[in-house]
């Protein structure tokens, strides 16, 4: 029960002191999210649950929209995001008390979803950033009042510029093979 209460205090702290402190960012810049593994994001083998870097992806998605803009665009127009695809590659280890930040950037939208890159991070020997683990998330924007709120929609009002941001074809056919059907069509599990 101590760790999902964790992660409640984390975004607390990002939302009301990190995020208002932090500069304000463009549509297409990349966020830098510091934090430190605590005991509560260890495993049996004492290093980061594989699973907690979701968890702590999704408070450094919300640094991002939220110095940005985009999450007072969400609110002024009653939307919301939800992960609907995410894949995570593991390169090196994240141990106790270690610091990292993450790094996070939209890098474009196809025609339903918008992907976001996130980038585990911390200094190597000389002091350069070294990737710990690396994030594709495609998301969806949803309507309080019911309903999905169409890309072209987002794209309109938020500003952004869909030329300066491109997806990369291999990510945007990781989206198309790994969606579900629509919750308006069914979706039985039979294994073959």
């Amino acid at each position: 029960m101590i760790s999902p209460m964790h992660m409640i205090f984390r975004t607390l702290w990002h939302q009301w002191f990190v995020g208002p402190r932090g500069r304000r960012l463009g549509f297409g810049d990349v966020s830098r999210s510091r934090f430190r593994v605590w005991p509560t994001d260890l495993d049996i083998l004492r290093h980061m649950n594989n699973g907690k870097y979701l968890s702590i992806m999704d408070v450094a998605r919300f640094d991002l929209i939220q110095r940005n803009g985009v999450w007072e665009l969400f609110r002024r127009e009653g939307w919301y995001p939800v992960v609907v695809g995410q894949t995570i590659s593991y390169r090196r280890s994240l141990n106790p008390w270690m610091r990292f930040w993450i790094e996070s950037r939209i890098l474009g939208f196809d025609e339903q979803a918008v992907y976001i890159e996130q980038r585990f991070v911390r200094p190597d020997a000389a002091r350069r950033p070294e990737i710990y683990a690396r994030a594709v998330v495609r998301g969806r924007i949803l309507r309080r009042a019911g309903g999905t709120v169409p890309v072209a929609e987002i794209i309109a009002k938020s500003g952004a510029d869909p030329e300066a941001l491109r997806v990369p074809e291999e990510i945007l056919a990781w989206g198309r093979g790994t969606r579900l059907p629509s919750t308006r069509d069914e979706a039985i599990s039979a294994w073959e």
